[in-house]
C-alpha cells in the first residue's frame, strides 16, 4: 500500500524517532512540518493502523505506533514504483534528472563518486 503525503510525514517522524504516542508524534509534526490537529493525527493513524502501515501496541494506557515496515525496506519500495511509473524502470534517467535540476556540491560529488567505486568492486 502506498502512503500518502501526511501518511508518509507521520512514517518520517516514527521511523526518526521509533514507537511513539499519537501526542508525539503531533507535537513533532507541529514544530517541523505545519500545524496540525491532534484529532486529526489520531485519526489518520488509526487509519494507517487499518491498512497496515502501523502497528499499535494497546498494552498500556497509551497506544503505542510503530510503522509496519522499516524505513529502508519501505523507502525501497516507494522509490522502486517512482522509478517504474515516472522513468519506465530507468534508474539512469532519475539520476540524469536530478543532476539536471540542482546544483551538487564537490563534497556530494564525491561521495557518488565513492559510492559508485564501491558498486563497480
Amino acid at each position: 500500500m502506498e502512503p500518502t503525503k501526511s501518511e508518509l510525514e507521520i512514517l518520517q517522524v516514527l521511523w526518526q524517532h521509533g514507537p511513539s504516542t499519537v501526542r508525539f508524534v503531533n507535537d513533532t509534526l507541529n514544530e517541523q512540518k505545519r500545524q496540525v490537529q491532534y484529532s486529526s493525527t489520531l485519526k489518520l493513524m488509526q487509519i494507517m493502523a487499518e491498512k497496515g502501515l502501523l502497528v499499535r501496541d494497546q498494552s498500556s494506557m497509551k497506544h503505542i505506533y510503530s510503522p509496519a515496515e522499516e524505513e529502508g525496506k519501505a523507502k525501497k519500495k516507494l522509490l522502486d514504483r517512482f522509478v517504474d511509473s515516472i522513468y519506465n524502470g530507468s534508474a539512469t534517467s532519475l539520476v540524469m534528472q536530478l543532476f539536471g535540476n540542482r546544483n551538487t556540491s564537490k563534497e556530494e560529488l564525491a561521495e557518488i563518486k565513492e559510492f559508485l567505486k564501491k558498486l563497480d568492486q
